[in-house]
């Protein structure tokens, strides 16, 4: 949900519907499109499709959870990463339409509804899940570039969407399922980590990447020090740069 976007090319943008070409893993780019209010492709995206795609070795029944436009999903379907249909699930009704829109561009079978976190998929149970609904500290969602047509209802310390889905996540997993997630140290990640732990018996990182604070950001570094100081968020000062990162993790073994 907020690192810098890696869109390559805006192809058109007329009335309320945008086209991009998205690099999503080493050699795919997606053409997608997308509408007002829908959360557009980022880097916590990329960074989680490939960490994604590099972990599944055999392919299995897979939700993307907070699909936004589908990039994830869409780009692990494509790699044959996933088994039969994609399902797929965001809050916002406009971006599950957008979703089968870009689905069906790329001729993905796709069962996609729109619902709060888990909600939409009570009595189903997945190999992978895939959780695109990470978060950041609602302070920082006020200055940073990234919310300026959507909202960020991750709470104060920007981890409230996050815990919620780790803690539904083992009620739809199948036996030796796993549950893949963000965190962004633009929120509040021991209290995620610590959820986790107490969720699951085995969290493993399995990618990190670090970003660069955007310009409209940097400007409120005596904030983001306080931030820091506060352990609401967490960052590192490099080169003169301000630098914070997404890790993704897998999850399994429910206790």
């Amino acid at each position: 949900m907020a690192p810098p976007l890696l869109l390559m090319a805006v192809h058109h943008k007329s009335m309320n519907t945008k086209s991009y070409s998205v690099k999503i893993l080493k050699d795919l780019v997606l053409d997608i499109t997308l509408g007002d209010g829908v959360f557009e492709p980022t880097g916590t995206s990329t960074e989680i499709a490939t960490a994604v795609n590099n972990y599944i070795i055999t392919p299995g029944k897979t939700l993307d959870l907070g699909c936004g436009s589908g990039v994830v999903g869409l780009a692990l379907a494509i790699s044959k990463k996933i088994n039969g249909k994609l399902f797929a699930s965001d809050l916002s009704k406009e971006a599950v339409s957008y979703l089968k829109v870009n689905a069906e561009k790329y001729g993905i079978a796709v069962d996609a509804r729109s619902g709060s976190v888990f909600d939409p998929w009570s009595e189903e149970k997945f190999d992978y899940i895939i959780d695109d609904i990470s978060g950041v500290a609602e302070r920082i969602a006020e200055i940073s570039p990234w919310f300026k047509e959507t909202a960020c209802e991750s709470g104060a310390d920007g981890t409230r969407l996050v815990r919620e889905a780790i803690e539904r996540s083992p009620y739809h997993l199948n036996e030796n399922g796993k549950f893949f997630f963000p965190i962004l140290s633009l929120s509040n990640s021991e209290r995620i980590i610590s959820k986790a732990n107490d969720v699951y018996n085995n969290v493993e990182r399995i990618s990190s990447k670090q970003w660069q604070m955007p310009k409209e950001m940097a400007s409120f570094k005596d904030e983001l020090l306080t931030l820091r100081d506060n352990k609401i968020i967490d960052f590192e000062e490099k080169y003169g740069w301000l630098l914070w990162s997404t890790d993704v993790f897998v999850a399994y073994n429910p206790r």
